[in-house]
């Protein structure tokens, strides 16, 4: 992923995410029900002299849901509002801005919970957003932050390039698509892969689509006219100069062993 000159994405960033929310190649369907969709992809095997190469251990999944019943300005809403997301989102641990690095652009602290066996997870990332008459956009990708190193008893993962796109379909309906290329760090087996595309991935779409149903009721209670997302004027966070941030690599992190958990939870699967 190029980033042009800074750390803050350009404009090529969200068009690369428009790009890969669009895009049927190389994808696979894993999920078709109900009007929701759930991709993962699925790199192309043989490299440029035509030997077979590994497979990259960093995944790729795509979940798109036609919405009949919220607008993508609320969907919008509800993906920004980090108050609203303590009371629907199921696998967060922790969630918090630490700053602003531009009228459009924060940086953030993210842990969830991951099924058992597997270790539970947290990233650090800048989040960047766009709207316009016909869309509404959100891409992160990890960074580093001096203050905020890995955690002992967290893997920390890394987001190479995950987002959100919305697009109005009527007044109160719109489609959404998310995408995520994450290296989750540690030693995710196929089925643990398979696990989250398969199953955990329709969850999540179906638990944010109810929180769009939600929001406006719940919002209407809890500071109404606040909305930073969409007037940086209103925004509270201190401002941070994108200079001290850097982009996270994976191989800089320790690869944590999880294989001693997981191979006791595959033998269990496949009895």
């Amino acid at each position: 992923m190029s980033l042009g000159s800074g750390i803050i994405p350009d404009e090529s960033v969200f068009a690369e995410l428009r790009r890969q929310c669009m895009s049927t190649e190389n994808w696979q369907n894993k999920y078709n029900k109900n009007g929701m969709e759930v991709w993962v992809e699925v790199p192309p095997s043989i490299n440029s002299q035509g030997n077979k190469t590994s497979l990259s251990k960093v995944h790729k999944v795509k979940c798109k849901i036609a919405i009949s019943d919220v607008s993508a300005a609320t969907m919008y809403d509800v993906l920004h509002d980090n108050k609203y997301r303590k009371t629907w989102d199921p696998a967060m641990l922790e969630s918090f801005e630490i700053a602003r690095v531009a009228p459009n652009a924060d940086v953030g602290y993210y842990s969830w919970l991951c099924p058992k066996p597997l270790k539970n997870r947290d990233v650090i990332t800048l989040r960047s957003w766009q709207t316009s008459e016909d869309e509404y956009i959100i891409v992160n990708y990890s960074v580093k932050h001096p203050k905020y190193p890995p955690r002992k008893d967290l893997v920390r993962a890394v987001s190479i390039l995950t987002g959100y796109l919305m697009k109005p379909t009527g007044p109160n309906s719109c489609s959404f698509t998310y995408v995520s290329q994450a290296d989750p760090k540690g030693s995710l087996p196929k089925w643990a892969v398979n696990k989250a595309s398969q199953i955990l991935a329709p969850k999540v779409m179906k638990s944010v689509h109810k929180a769009g149903q939600n929001y406006a009721a719940w919002k209407a209670l809890n500071s109404p006219e606040h909305k930073p997302w969409l007037y940086p004027i209103q925004s509270e966070l201190p401002m941070m100069d994108p200079a001290e941030l850097t982009l996270q690599h994976g191989d800089s992190l320790e690869n944590v062993d999880e294989s001693s958990t997981w191979d006791t939870q595959e033998n269990e699967d496949s009895s």
